[in-house]
């Protein structure tokens, strides 16, 4: 691409009719979009830390985007028209950034504090640095809001990230009592901080002074000079720091060491429940609590555990309480993660696990795992949450583990606690794999072999390469049958899961008003409003249309969306969301005998050549409803067009007497008269001629001059060619064509049933009652799960028969599974047309969740399940907040977790519509062979 000369500008910012001094002409909106997108791709090219970027308001930055006519393109409604775009934008005036600055105002630079919680798209932009100098050089404005590129992640997760929000620290000097805020990148060295800190307070380095993490006003540790940065020493958003000078004198040294460090002295809160402890300090899941990891001094499993989060190792606590009621401290929108960690650190095997010493079983050299540091990270922090009596904990060293090995968590904003439990169970598992040198395993092809032989040798693969705690407790095996839709070529795999992403099926229901029109013209067309659930899919459209129409056996119904008097798409694929269908829109539904699949579309478009809109000045405007029929001849002549036209178009036929003007067309049917009658079409239809036809051809003389003239267009209907009788058409596997109305045609048909279509809702001045979503059952979602559906278009199947991707439908079963089984209820949705969160109410079993009717191998284990914890999401998307329910099984008692705050909770209370992941463990049972009494049910552990 040419690079126009940006040189020649407005000194004053190149504003049309500014009054700068420069002798050059202002850039044209084209020339600044085109200069823009240069530098938006050279910066692209040349990524690196360090790279400056700058944050411009979403609200300005649109509005330049308007004016240089980008961004409307989105605001299209499905690309049917382009009269709203605002092509004649206004050039916007300064850049204004006021309204993401924290009081609208301030000082220019990174010491500017922009408002917490902004998005990135929807709130601001971020610009390259020569992007940001064009800018301010045509508009001026700002202030100004630099922020550098940092690098996250280590081995191969590195991401490069602009640092929009630096880290904001609160400096505590004891001398004054005086509170200081100091922003730098979580990226700077504890040398830049010590600077920033002298500088701030104006105290000389010679002093020797020193900085403690003043977490929670407690000091943590002394900050000690070095290149450490403050992402590895684990400092968090907005916490204090202490600063000390040598010559301070403290009030009390009491607290503090030979080496001036404080000793582990915590208070104890006063017990909270009633519950005491006999015979020692004994956790609650029944394992003893003074566990012996026998690790060698300076080990790096020992020198984790002895990490400090709240300024006592988990080992220093005296335990008074029952363990496991901990809460965690909010870290700044880390609910989520909290609500995560708190389901997890209640799953009893791994509370059974990471209690015990597993410094065996940590495998560093798992290139896809974190080097044993996240199951270290999380181990501790399980340990301290079952050792802290109801003191909460700041899971510090977690988070900065979880940003180091997952980039995507870094930050404060709201995520997923689905999304964060994905990755830490994975994670656990690769840093936990007891097998060091992973085997290569070739898949095979299997063909014909029964299933338990292929379910089988495919988990002695997996667990080959996959042997660790998280795969013995949450790992399962379902069977995925793939089968081709053009060769029936059917495939088979069994592959692991470690939990289910279950879908809502919805009970909404949602009124559409649909016309049938009859696709051999045996009948008139007739509305009909039907009730379809509202997330449903056209197969469930054409289901309660066919029952609303008497659809008989044999015959089928093709769907389509009307605009502009043709046909806009076609509703072939059975699992088109309905959301895709606007409330405005109109659709038809044509009615055939057998199916259609394959077979050649003629579609009839129509156009109005009466005299008065030839007076208008239009050439022949569209009116009415395209009709679709099936040609069945593989090289149709323009005879045959007219034959199909005119079948088409005899339902339309007006009686000859004004007293017969509508008989025969009672519930939309012809009578059997006038069907005979019309039958004939009496050579209204004859196609014209480029040859003299004889007489004995038209039985109606006086009605040859009133034919219908057709005309073939192409698939964008911008040209139009004449049918003649003895013309071949060869337009693939779809015919469009034209039929022109004259004012005699109008006269014989009545086109009035081919006008004034209905929407899909019918809009009334009745304000409609909301429906009221009932309850759905877990069984109905893990049916909707194992249902036959198709894949996504970006999921395509790659068939081994037809040597190409096909989109293939799919069959999940149950074939294995776990002790602790996780149902993951899809509440968000992300799709082309609507982003929703769903507060379906899910009635879900807490006891005797039996699962033996879905599950397809009987491998002697017990398929019934008991709930044990519950993430909860309250709000909707793009914020809200998460919870925690988990149930101390020795103790049959139920807990709320909500951050740093635990509370018991009745278990009639935890069923609500905010429920969003679900934790199951096996109940195991014995049978009379096994134990030589009477079977009885016990929960596994």
């Amino acid at each position: 691409m040419t690079m126009i000369d940006s040189s020649c500008l407005m000194e004053n910012g190149g504003g049309v009719g500014g009054g700068g001094g420069g002798s050059c002409l202002p850039c044209t909106p084209e020339e600044e979009k085109q200069i823009v997108e240069e530098l938006n791709r050279e910066a692209e090219r040349d990524l690196k830390e360090g790279n400056l970027y700058f944050v411009v308001s979403s609200r300005w930055f649109s509005k330049w985007e308007r004016y240089v006519g980008q961004g409307f393109v989105d605001n299209l409604d499905n690309g049917k028209s382009l009269e709203s775009q605002d092509l004649d934008a206004e050039r916007p005036g300064p850049i204004d950034n006021s309204d993401i600055i924290e009081g609208g105002s301030g000082n220019e630079g990174d010491e500017l504090e922009l408002v917490r919680a902004l998005l990135e798209g929807k709130d601001y932009v971020l610009v390259p640095k020569k992007v940001w100098e064009k800018l301010v050089q045509w508009y001026k404005g700002g202030p100004t809001l630099p922020r550098k590129m940092i690098s996250q992640g280590v081995f191969n997760r590195k991401q490069f990230n602009v640092e929009v929000y630096p880290l904001c620290l609160k400096l505590i000097d004891p001398r004054d009592d005086s509170e200081s805020t100091i922003r730098i990148s979580k990226k700077a060295s504890l040398q830049e901080l010590y600077e920033r800190v002298c500088s701030v307070r104006r105290v000389e380095r010679e002093k020797q002074a020193s900085i403690w993490d003043y977490f929670n006003k407690q000091k943590i540790s002394q900050l000690s000079d070095s290149n450490q940065t403050l992402e590895e020493l684990n400092l968090q958003m907005d916490q204090e720091i202490l600063l000390e000078l040598k010559e301070d004198s403290s009030p009390s040294q009491s607290g503090k060491d030979s080496t001036g460090n404080e000793l582990a002295v915590v208070t104890l809160e006063p017990p909270r429940s009633p519950v005491s402890i006999a015979g020692g300090p004994v956790m609650s899941n029944g394992h003893s609590s003074s566990y012996s990891l026998n690790l060698q001094p300076g080990s790096a499993l020992n020198s984790s555990f002895t990490d400090m989060d709240n300024g006592f190792g988990a080992s220093s606590v005296r335990r008074v309480e029952k363990g496991g009621l901990a809460g965690l401290q909010n870290m700044g929108n880390t609910c989520f993660m909290n609500s995560a960690l708190q389901c997890l650190v209640h799953t009893p095997q791994l509370v059974e696990y990471f209690l015990q010493d597993y410094s065996e079983e940590i495998n560093t050299q798992n290139p896809l795992g974190m080097h044993g540091e996240l199951a270290l990270a999380f181990g501790d922090l399980l340990r301290k949450l079952w050792s802290s009596g109801r003191t909460a904990v700041a899971p510090r060293v977690f988070k900065g583990k979880l940003a180091l090995f997952a980039p995507q968590f870094s930050g404060y904003n709201q995520h997923d606690s689905q999304e964060l439990l994905a990755f830490l169970l994975d994670g656990l598992h690769e840093d936990l794999n007891r097998v060091k040198q992973k085997p290569y395993i070739e898949m095979k092809d299997w063909s014909g072999e029964p299933d338990e032989e292929i379910a089988d040798e495919c988990w002695r693969n997996h667990k080959a390469r996959n042997d660790s705690v998280i795969v013995d407790v949450c790992q399962g095996q379902y069977k995925s049958t793939l089968v081709c839709p053009i060769c029936s070529k059917i495939s088979v795999t069994f592959d692991p899961f470690m939990y289910l992403s279950l879908p809502l099926p919805s009970t909404v229901t949602r009124s559409m008003t649909v016309t049938v029109f009859y696709g051999d013209g045996s009948g008139l067309p007739m509305p009909y409003t039907i009730s379809v659930l509202k997330h449903g899919n056209c197969r469930d459209l054409s289901q309660a249309l066919g029952t609303a129409c008497c659809l008989k056996g044999g015959e089928s119904l093709l769907l389509a969306e009307v605009f502009d008097h043709k046909i806009y798409r076609l509703l072939e694929n059975p699992f088109e969301p309905l959301v895709s269908i606007k409330d405005e829109d109109r659709i038809v539904a044509y009615r055939f005998s057998g199916k259609g699949t394959g077979r050649r579309k003629l579609e009839i478009i129509h156009r109005d050549k009466s005299t008065l809109e030839l007076l208008k000045g239009n050439v022949g405007k569209s009116f009415g409803t395209p009709l679709i029929t099936y040609m069945d001849d593989d090289s149709p002549t323009g005879a045959d067009i007219y034959l199909a036209a005119c079948k088409l178009l005899s339902p339309l036929k007006r009686a000859c007497s004004p007293t017969m003007a509508h008989s025969g067309k009672e519930n939309g049917l012809l009578s059997e008269a006038n069907a005979e009658t019309s039958s004939s079409c009496n050579g209204q239809c004859e196609p014209p001629r480029d040859q003299s036809m004889g007489d004995t051809e038209l039985e109606d003389t006086s009605s040859q001059e009133l034919s219908f003239q057709l005309f073939l267009t192409d698939d964008r209907y911008s040209s139009c060619k004449p049918i003649f009788k003895d013309s071949v058409i060869n337009s693939g596997n779809q015919i469009k064509v034209v039929v022109e109305w004259t004012e005699k045609e109008q006269k014989l048909y009545d086109s009035s049933y081919l006008k004034d279509l209905p929407e899909v809702y019918h809009k009334t001045g009745y304000t409609t009652k909301k429906t009221r979503q009932e309850a759905v059952s877990l069984f109905s979602c893990l049916e909707a799960f194992l249902t036959e559906e198709p894949l996504g278009p970006d999921d395509m199947w790659y068939c081994p028969s037809c040597k190409e991707h096909r989109q293939a439908t799919k069959k999940l079963d149950l074939w294995m599974l776990p002790d602790i089984l996780v149902f993951h209820l899809k509440r968000f949705s992300y799709s082309r047309y609507l982003k929703n969160k769903l507060d379906t109410f899910v009635d879900f079993p807490i006891h005797n969740l039996d699962l033996s009717k879905y599950v397809k191998k009987n491998d002697g284990h017990s398929f019934t399940y008991e709930l044990f914890a519950i993430s909860n999401h309250y709000g909707g998307l793009g914020g809200g907040h998460y919870t925690a329910f988990a149930k101390l099984i020795d103790e049959n008692r139920w807990y709320s977790f909500d951050d740093s705050r635990v509370s018991p909770v009745n278990e009639d209370d935890i069923k609500t519509s905010a429920a969003y992941v679900l934790f199951y463990r096996r109940v195991r049972t014995e049978s009379k062979a096994e134990s030589g009494e009477t079977s009885q049910v016990e929960a596994g552990s």
